[in-house]
């Protein structure tokens, strides 16, 4: 399968995914006026990708600066997903960046981190300036 490449933009985050490595990253801002619109065809293209895999390596990075709401619950969907993904013999990573100086944003991620089970949830704090 190729490679799923969108550039960022004023509300929408980078999203780079690479199914033949399983390297798969957003990174930026994420605020959509639609979410479902902009996040739906990249879900389910990834979710049918994840239900294919078989003793696999898979990496997810989020750099994630902001997202709103909305866009919080299309990542849980898509954590969950992965966490159902290293059920089935994956060896499945998310790497959560966030700034040294971003609270929130290190709190968000160890709160999604905490409800995940099968993955490995490395929180990654990024040097500021």
């Amino acid at each position: 399968m190729e490679k799923l490449y969108i550039a960022p933009a004023n509300r929408s985050p980078e999203v780079d995914f690479d199914f033949f490595a399983n390297v798969f990253a957003l990174r930026g801002e994420s605020y959509p006026e639609d979410v479902s619109e902009f996040y739906g065809p990249i879900i389910n293209r990834l979710k049918s990708h994840l239900e294919s895999l078989r003793d696999a390596k898979i990496t997810v990075d989020f750099d994630m600066v902001y997202f709103n709401s909305s866009t919080a619950k299309v990542l849980m969907g898509l954590f969950v997903a992965l966490d159902k993904t290293a059920i089935r013999n994956n060896d499945v990573q998310i790497n959560w960046h966030y700034r040294e100086d971003d609270d929130g944003m290190q709190e968000i991620g160890e709160e999604f981190g905490e409800d995940l089970e099968h993955v490995r949830f490395v929180m990654t704090p990024v040097a500021v300036g």
